[in-house]
């Protein structure tokens, strides 16, 4: 099976599996808007947020380390050292980072503190698993593992939220046990033991891999500082019930985030298997151009259908939600699109630009969240995000340069119909969003035929078979 061709069946896949938990997060939408107040749910995306921006300090980023290195490794011996390696310090980081959270939240007598330490540590726990069962090519495993994960959480949050009423304790509650579950799952169908051993423990295999993760953290941060910190300084400048309200505006632009997610997974890998290979450019700019179309259709669509299904999933509580969606769509178009040179970058194992690159924005992001947020709220925050994540975009590509060479084409006809979509979604006449809605499904599937057809592909033939 040629690169490509494994490309589109490993994103496939992750997708089946990572659906599940997006279609989780979206059929839950109802339940957390109608069992909690905008403040409840602020305090608790608050709580997500801060976690978000704990892991990366705690674990240095060793799970990606692990996951990188893995794919060069081409014996058990190897695999067994940066295995070994990662566990070693995740073990001592965790510990760590509990012994401090723990006396720092007991001082403060924090409501949540306990079970917050324990929502962490699941998560570091989650994402070693995940990381391990990608690195060791059971790509099934981790797909069928976030579908366990998605069912679970279902289950656990109605459990704790409906039944036993417990609100932003129960949300972290169901997570920490969802969390919990599916890594255990994912470890104990691995064999864990066979991978790691004293004796395999080398310092300079951990060396190599802190070389590598540590560039990554400040890098993983940034990006958390754009895309979170709205939220913090919402919270902080505005109150929870505003950060409540842009928490669920996020939500819908996540689709994309999570699209291009199960895509990026398998990117990883495959940017890196075929660093070697002298067709390399040609992959690379064959790809670019499917992800690019693909994600422009999604960013039009999502615009373009959401006067028709907003109300469908969001309490009339939130509507003010509604106002700032576009804005956030088009920021993580930017998002994803740096991704994809990172892909690149992890590929030729330099974090350092990547680092670099974040910094700069999440720095400019921050300043402009002081400066506008007392005055101009949601959209200040919203506004920031977008603008850091065009310089990332713009500095990613410049430098992108160095290794690589992305032919570029200035799409006119999507930049028009943006236009035209975003008139029509804050307009919000339903005769013209039906007729709008129609253009930009048929350019979405125009400017995507080719992508279909290879997705279709295996599909017809088996049909036909």
């Amino acid at each position: 099976m040629n690169q490509k061709k494994q490309l589109l069946v490993n994103t496939i896949i992750i997708a089946i599996g990572k659906l599940s938990t997006q279609v989780v997060s979206f059929l839950l939408l109802p339940l957390y808007t109608s069992k909690l107040s905008p403040a409840e749910y602020g305090t608790y995306d608050f709580l997500v947020t801060l976690s978000t921006f704990l892991l990366p300090i705690i674990t240095l980023l060793m799970e990606e380390s692990m996951f990188r290195f893995l794919i060069d490794a081409d014996d058990l011996k190897s695999k067994k050292r940066v295995i070994t390696a990662t566990i070693a310090y995740t073990l001592v980081g965790t510990f760590i980072f509990t012994a401090i959270a723990g006396i720092i939240m007991g001082v403060m007598h924090y409501e949540y503190a306990f079970v917050f330490i324990l929502f962490i540590i699941s998560n570091i726990l989650l994402g070693l698993s995940n990381a391990l069962a990608r690195g060791t090519g059971k790509i099934k495993l981790y797909s069928f593992s976030n579908f366990i994960l998605g069912a679970s959480t279902i289950v656990l949050n109605i459990i704790f939220i409906v039944s036993l009423k417990l609100g932003v304790s129960g949300l972290l509650w169901a997570n920490t046990v969802a969390n919990s579950a599916t890594a255990i799952i994912i470890l104990l169908k691995l064999h864990l033991p066979q991978f790691v051993s004293r004796k395999d423990f080398y310092k300079s295999t951990l060396r190599e891999m802190l070389r590598y993760s540590v560039p990554l953290v400040p890098n993983n941060l940034s990006w958390i500082i754009i895309s979170l910190s709205d939220r913090l300084m919402l919270t902080a400048m505005s109150g929870t019930e505003a950060n409540g309200i842009y928490s669920i505006a996020n939500k819908f632009p996540n689709i994309i985030y999570t699209c291009y997610g199960f895509f990026s997974t398998a990117w990883k890998e495959s940017a890196a298997k075929i660093l070697k290979d002298d067709n390399k450019v040609k992959y690379y700019n064959s790809i670019y151009k499917d992800i690019k179309f693909f994600l422009k259709a999604i960013v039009l669509g999502l615009i373009a259908i959401m006067p028709f299904v907003f109300s469908l999933f969001v309490d009339a509580s939130y509507n003010d939600a509604y106002k700032y969606i576009p804005i956030l769509v088009i920021s993580i178009y930017y998002t994803n699109m740096s991704n994809f040179y990172g892909g690149i970058f992890t590929a030729y194992k330099n974090t350092k630009i990547m680092g670099s690159t974040t910094v700069a924005a999440a720095i400019i992001n921050i300043v402009i969240n002081i400066i506008f947020i007392p005055k101009f709220g949601i959209y200040a925050a919203s506004f920031s995000t977008l603008i850091s994540n065009l310089i990332v975009f713009v500095y990613r590509r410049y430098k992108l340069k160095e290794y690589i060479v992305l032919k570029e084409k200035f799409n006119y006809v999507f930049w028009i119909l943006l236009v035209a979509t975003l008139i029509t979604y804050y307009k919000n006449n339903i005769i013209v969003n039906i007729i709008m809605f129609i253009i930009v499904l048929a350019y979405c599937i125009f400017t995507n035929m080719s992508f279909l057809k290879k997705i279709a592909e295996p599909v017809i033939n088996k049909l036909k078979k």
